[in-house]
């Protein structure tokens, strides 16, 4: 399994009709020569829907089984890695922020974080498998895609009455003074029980737990965005100490900082150097509602 690739993205800002519900829609060309490979591993991140032409990617998140020969892929919101291997295809992504789940999967987040599934089977994401088969065209035309994508998403948007809650909820997780889940509760004018369930239901984890999260992926995509640089020079100034950031890091790459920095990240580190030039935020997770 080679490293070598050759990657084309592009990212598409959502229609303002559905502006809150995604992170980007981005259209991925990966290049493998000689029938190759690649390995990479995703961040933690919101959910997403992954569309394939081409061969299709082997994925797994650490608890759960191997994904092979699926057009589309479905992840629930992640607190952990998502290892894949991958070779030439074409791919749209779909990153699916809180309210974009409520409205267009619209069951319980937590009960799909840290999954990844084949859409076309699974009950949950079903609906979304009709896509598979009539997104893509013969000459690769980026805009007619993206419309294809957005019309479809149109005929099945659904209102929620938790919107106003989400957007309050989101936009006060992804402000880099939060620290504590009272604060959080206070920002978004919840009680912490209702935040707690609000939180769970929509956002897939506990609000401990995603403030944790953003604290984290500050400092790995900070890391990865300024190459040459010591883990201790990036990392967020929520951590106590460096220790205090090995575990964090530890918890949610399941691995330690040197031995993910050790690794390729042929597709990811192209990824989000190119979303953060053109989109602004290298992340999905950092993304303001």
């Amino acid at each position: 399994m080679g490293q070598d690739c050759d990657i084309d993205v592009r990212f598409f800002r959502p229609p303002p009709d559905l502006e809150g519900c995604f992170t980007t829609f981005s259209r991925l060309e990966l290049t493998v020569p000689d029938g190759g490979t690649v390995q990479d591993y995703l961040q933690p991140e919101w959910a997403n829907l992954r569309f394939f032409k081409g061969q299709p990617p082997v994925s797994e998140i650490p608890g759960g089984p191997v994904l092979e020969n699926a057009r589309l892929t479905a992840t629930g919101p992640s607190s952990l890695p998502g290892r894949f291997e991958l070779g030439t295809t074409r791919m749209w992504g779909i990153g699916l922020f809180p309210l974009g789940w409520a409205r267009f999967i619209g069951v319980d987040a937590s009960a799909h974080a840290n999954q990844v599934v084949n859409g076309e089977t699974d009950p949950v994401f079903a609906r979304f498998g009709a896509l598979a088969d009539r997104l893509f065209t013969e000459d690769r035309d980026d805009e007619t895609e993206f419309e294809r994508l957005v019309a479809f998403f149109r005929s099945v948007d659904e209102p929620v009455k938790d919107e106003p809650r989400i957007r309050a909820v989101h936009a006060a997780i992804v402000d880099t003074d939060m620290s504590t889940v009272a604060e959080l509760a206070d920002r978004a004018g919840l009680s912490t029980r209702s935040l707690e369930r609000l939180c769970r239901r929509h956002f897939g984890f506990s609000p401990k737990l995603l403030l944790r999260r953003q604290r984290f992926m500050r400092s790995l995509a900070a890391f990865m965005l300024h190459e040459g640089k010591h883990w201790s020079e990036v990392i967020d100034n929520h951590y106590h100490d460096q220790a205090h950031f090995v575990r964090e890091f530890q918890a949610f790459m399941t691995m330690n900082p040197s031995e993910y920095a050790a690794l390729p990240h042929p597709v990811l580190s192209a990824f989000m150097a190119e979303r953060k030039r053109i989109w602004g935020s290298p992340a999905q997770t950092l993304d303001k509602p």
